[in-house]
């Protein structure tokens, strides 16, 4: 295992520690709320604080991208390398008590991500990939599902709860993948979703306006696993512009042939 995915899982399993003692009374956590349907907690920050001590000790020249305290320099200045961090992905699960969310922790040199670390805290489960190098789930190597056809395989997603610019294109692209799939899911944490995709339970994922650090660790397990990741003109752009289609070689064409017709002017950009 590489050395910064043992540090980055120390500072995950860290996390995880803050959250869980959380879980046990949600009834004392104060939330704020950062624009309608988007929440933060004592519980995000404190988390996010422990993740980012941990690693700015083991790597302080690296940068910092983290959902909560935004961009942090490395202490010597700019740095081809940056830590990306949600700490909490799946916070309204969190504070209603349904126990889908995760710890995401990535390492990017330059556009590209090399390391992940996509922890749940609830299930114990620590999925990791190093550029080259695999994904795994509890140090055992996962793969992408074998699924070809689109009828027959389980989609995820996530439901617009921010900003609802995109709302009928989203309608219409669900209307039609609900006629076309086994199924579709939205659990509400990008990060898991992903981490699915990688270790074969879910066949494919899309989704709009995703933040960086709500897919950076997550599809680099997806690529590392096998399968295939873009935004919505094919691309691997998605990380810029936060929409993302991602599944296993066959689904994710036939998934992102469905989708594209239905991009308006503002997602084509």
């Amino acid at each position: 295992m590489h050395p910064t995915i043992n540090i980055a899982t120390k500072a995950a399993r860290r996390a995880s520690q803050i959250i869980n003692r959380a879980s046990l009374d949600l009834n004392l956590i104060q939330v704020q709320s950062k624009q309608p349907n988007d929440f933060v907690t004592e519980v995000d920050k404190a988390a996010e604080a422990a993740i980012i001590e941990i690693l700015q000790e083991a790597y302080p020249d690296y940068g910092i991208l983290a959902e909560e305290s935004g961009q942090t320099p490395g202490q010597g200045g700019e740095s081809e390398y940056q830590w990306i961090i949600d700490p909490l992905d799946g916070t309204t699960n969190f504070i209603h008590g349904f126990p889908q969310y995760a710890i995401s922790i990535a390492l990017a040199k330059g556009n590209q991500v090399e390391q992940a670390v996509v922890f749940d805290p609830n299930r114990n489960e620590l999925f990791t990939a190093s550029k080259g190098g695999g994904a795994f789930l509890n140090e055992r190597r996962i793969r992408v599902s074998k699924r070809l056809k689109l009828q027959e395989a389980l989609i995820g997603t996530g439901f617009p709860y921010r900003v609802f610019d995109h709302e009928d294109a989203y309608l219409a692209i669900f209307k039609e993948l609900t006629q076309k799939t086994a199924g579709l899911r939205r659990p509400g944490a990008a990060a898991l979703d992903l981490a699915y995709v990688a270790a074969g339970r879910l066949d494919g994922f899309w989704e709009f306006g995703l933040a960086p650090w709500d897919m950076a660790a997550g599809t680099l397990l997806i690529s590392e696993a096998g399968g295939l990741v873009s935004d919505l003109s094919g691309e691997a752009n998605y990380l810029n512009t936060g929409n993302l289609v991602a599944g296993t070689p066959k689904i994710f064409t036939s998934l992102l042939q469905t989708i594209q017709p239905h991009r308006t002017l503002r997602l084509q950009a």
